[in-house]
């Protein structure tokens, strides 16, 4: 599953590493905090793996609406 971040899909799908980095992070917190995933998680995969394929699957993306980053679209 980490291997997806070998791939510039998931960097490209979010903008950017340093955006992608962030929003892992705090999802990352969420789940220390006890929140449950948003996809089913198979047996023995990591919080990490499961916040990976949470972007991968779309069920978790930077709310562009109500902040000030800017969108990958605008950023070309």
């Amino acid at each position: 599953m980490i291997e997806a971040l070998k791939d510039d899909t998931i960097i490209n799908k979010v903008g950017g590493r340093f955006k992608l980095a962030a929003l892992v992070q705090k999802r990352w917190v969420e789940y220390l905090q006890g929140s449950r995933p948003l996809i089913k998680k198979a047996p023995g995969m990591t919080d990490l793996e499961a916040v990976i394929q949470e972007v991968l699957e779309d069920k978790l993306s930077i709310d562009y609406e109500n902040s000030d980053v800017p969108r990958p679209e605008e950023l070309k």
